[in-house]
């Protein structure tokens, strides 16, 4: 009998075949139009779930997108068990929108990348845990681990009804490990372990003057609603770029040396970050690197603002309101609704008494942290020693996955993100996803199975 890593290099093109399959099956969450195709993507996994040899394989419905459930539990009580995350719908995708090809046609161009609408978000990682799966059954006749998949269908909708299904089935989601592929590295010969998401405090500011816009002859009267949120934003940061609102940092989490030696050892320069970026100058906290600013230390910023009048030519109006969007995103330790509440109470006591604000929370998230030293860490540096043939560095991400802390919070499980997405354009046009990292992202996944089987 062949093992499973001989399956896999075996059966590369065939498993290539198949994701070029669910790619072009266009489940867009977020067109109503598009709900037959998402439910038919989640068909199709049902199916290859069945094929493969999973058990209790099903498409789950929900008051949005399907959920689709399968696991395999023959390995034993005494086995670890996995839960595998990912996601099988995908953003919007038009040619007008600046594609070089159909995007639900994917092709594999001269330069080894596949290009297509979820090839790396992330119909692509995810896949590749069940061609892992298919390898070991196949390729072996068992498991080293009970695994449970769960993958959603409405991701890129915020996730709108997966944290009542974890609430309603803790029992079933019972795990010992979570993983999900769904982050990605800069080089193919540079595997890179996440191991931090900042949480996200979504918030709108609204300040009011007069009931009405006025003519702004009477300018000198009334406190300009768009001056005096300006006034109220320049004050929510210090010079040096800390944010100026009291008890911000009181629960963020100080990096201990060896982490900071970590996380700079692929630290990005000021010189680096201004050609990528076009900015004159880099700005932030000086007491911290670039990469320590961007996924270890919480920020606040200024999304947006609107006031008055904004058209062509001229109109001499004095606002009656102002609105800015402002979102925080958090670090380990931090409380979105606490840090909500700081800020909302902060705002109101510097309001000056000419105007009227309120500050009203929009969404949230928590941030998610899985300590380096943790065993699943640890077998996840193992599993890429092996499958991708390199050592991993360390990373912390300045963007959020929510239900990240939600499996922590709720299901209590450590989660390793153990990503393979070496290539770019997810959401946006030519997505692209490396072959090569497709091939290895499988043989990784057989491996971190095999470690996980260990503790």
């Amino acid at each position: 009998m062949t093992n499973a890593q001989d399956y896999a290099e075996e059966n590369g093109d065939l498993f290539l075949n198949q994701l070029f399959e669910l790619i072009r099956i266009p489940s867009v969450s977020t067109l109503p139009e598009r709900a037959g195709d998402v439910k038919r993507a989640a068909d199709w996994l049902v199916a290859d779930m069945k094929r493969i040899g999973l058990q209790n394989a099903e498409s789950i419905p929900t008051a949005g997108h399907p959920i689709v459930y399968g696991e395999w539990m023959n390995a034993g009580e005494s086995a670890p068990t996995l839960l595998v995350y990912g996601h099988y719908d995908v953003q919007p995708a038009e040619m007008v929108d600046g594609w070089t090809s159909d995007p639900f046609e994917p092709v594999v161009r001269e330069d080894g990348y596949i290009y297509a609408r979820g090839c790396i978000d992330d119909k692509g990682q995810v896949f590749g845990h069940l061609k892992a799966v298919e390898s070991l059954l196949a390729g072996e006749g068992k498991l080293p681990v009970n695994i449970k998949f769960l993958i959603e269908g409405e991701e890129e909708i915020s996730s709108a009804h997966l944290a009542e299904f974890v609430n309603n089935n803790v029992e079933r989601l019972k795990a010992d490990v979570c993983v999900i592929s769904d982050t990605g590295m800069d080089k193919l010969d540079q595997p890179e372990i996440c191991y931090a998401l900042r949480g996200l405090v979504y918030m709108e500011l609204h300040v009011q003057g007069p009931e009405v816009d006025m003519h702004s002859g009477a300018g000198g009267t009334v406190h300009n609603p768009a001056q005096a949120i300006s006034e109220l934003i320049t004050q929510l940061h210090n010079p040096d770029g800390s944010i100026n609102v009291p008890g911000f940092y009181d629960d963020v989490l100080a990096l201990d040396p060896q982490e900071r030696e970590e996380l700079n050892k692929h630290a990005l320069s000021d010189e680096y970050w201004i050609e990528q970026t076009g900015v004159p100058m880099t700005w932030g906290e000086p007491d911290y690197t670039l990469v320590e600013r961007m996924g270890a230390r919480p920020t606040l910023e200024i999304n947006g603002i609107l006031s008055g009048f904004t058209g062509p030519g001229a109109k001499t109006v004095l606002p009656a309101k102002a609105m800015a969007k402002i979102s925080c995103r958090l670090v380990a330790n931090q409380k979105a609704l606490r840090i909500y509440e700081l800020l909302r109470d902060h705002i109101a006591k510097i309001t000056p008494p000419t105007v009227k604000s309120e500050l009203k929370l929009l969404h949230h998230g928590e941030a998610a942290y899985t300590d380096l030293k943790a065993p699943s860490i640890q077998a996840a540096i193992r599993a890429f020693k092996r499958g991708w043939g390199g050592d991993p560095i360390f990373t912390r991400s300045g963007g959020s996955i929510p239900i990240v802390a939600d499996f922590q919070g709720k299901l209590g499980l450590p989660v390793v993100l153990l990503g393979f997405g070496v290539g770019d354009g997810a959401h946006g046009p030519d997505e692209r996803y490396l072959v090569e990292a497709f091939h290895k992202g499988v043989k990784t996944a057989i491996c971190f199975y095999e470690e996980i089987g260990k503790m």
